[in-house]
């Protein structure tokens, strides 16, 4: 294996979606609105896909797919986190304004290092498509199959729990209210649940590839941060802050993330 060819297109994304991220900064130092970090961070897997689809050597339909299935999840994602981002982009999110209160007085030096960390995670998690799309074989595996199918259905899954709470905000008369409509009746977080699914459809996927153990590490990554740092903790901190004893009785009627275990 040639190892400087292998790094060559990471590296490549690398740079890419750093200097991407450097100016999405630069904006929202101007604005005082880090939310946008939101939206850049899901954009940057569809600029690595089109790096990948360009740069990659592997066989063409596997590469094809999975960067249509890339592209499909980042852009729905994207343009989720914009619809909501953008509709009040002269008002920062909470967890936002709660990290300027903990970074202060270094706000602008610590927001430059947390949006190159988002860049730079991008690329770590990205690693199970550098390895498939390396893959020259032209058979597909029932593994490859498999993941692919469930990965489809967990970023239709994820639409589905983003726009039924979408819909819930956009009625007036549920501000301050706690949306049980649809998913969110059986689970507080049945996006982050579909957002997992997604990884761990990657890593299925990747696993008929040389290397592919190796994209293990998406998953487990996705699921640290979801449980134990920027998901679930700081989404019910906030909203607990917002909500206060009606998202605490939500909290004790519902599972925290599996969807069809609602408790009794």
């Amino acid at each position: 294996m040639n190892i400087p060819s292998v790094l060559s297109l990471p590296l490549l994304s690398l740079a890419v979606v750093c200097l991407l991220m450097l100016l999405v900064w630069i904006w929202a130092t101007a604005i005082r609105n880090a939310s946008i970090v939101d939206v850049a961070w899901s954009l940057c897997f569809t600029v690595i896909a089109v790096l990948i689809w360009w740069k990659a050597t592997g066989d063409g339909f596997r590469k094809t797919l999975v960067c249509t299935l890339m592209i499909l999840w980042s852009l729905r994602l994207t343009l989720h986190l914009a619809a909501r981002v953008f509709t009040h982009i002269h008002e920062e999110e909470g967890r936002y304004q709660q990290l300027r209160k903990d970074w202060a007085p270094h706000i602008n030096r610590a927001f430059f290092f947390f949006f190159q960390a988002q860049a730079l995670s991008t690329i770590i998690l990205s690693v199970p498509f550098f390895i498939i799309t390396q893959n020259d074989n032209a058979l597909m595996t029932v593994a490859e199959y498999t993941g692919a199918s469930l990965w489809l259905l967990a970023i239709i899954g994820e639409g589905i729990a983003d726009a039924q709470l979408a819909r819930f905000k956009k009625d007036t008369a549920n501000k301050g209210k706690v949306c049980t409509a649809g998913l969110w009746k059986y689970s507080r977080h049945p996006n982050y649940f579909f957002q997992l699914m997604i990884w761990i459809a990657v890593f299925i996927f990747a696993l008929s590839s040389r290397y592919g153990w190796l994209a293990i590490i998406s998953p487990l990554i996705i699921g640290y941060l979801i449980f134990k740092v920027t998901g679930i903790p700081k989404t019910e901190e906030q909203s607990l802050r917002s909500k206060g004893e009606a998202y605490r009785e939500y909290q004790r009627t519902t599972s925290a993330f599996i969807p069809w275990f609602k408790k009794h």
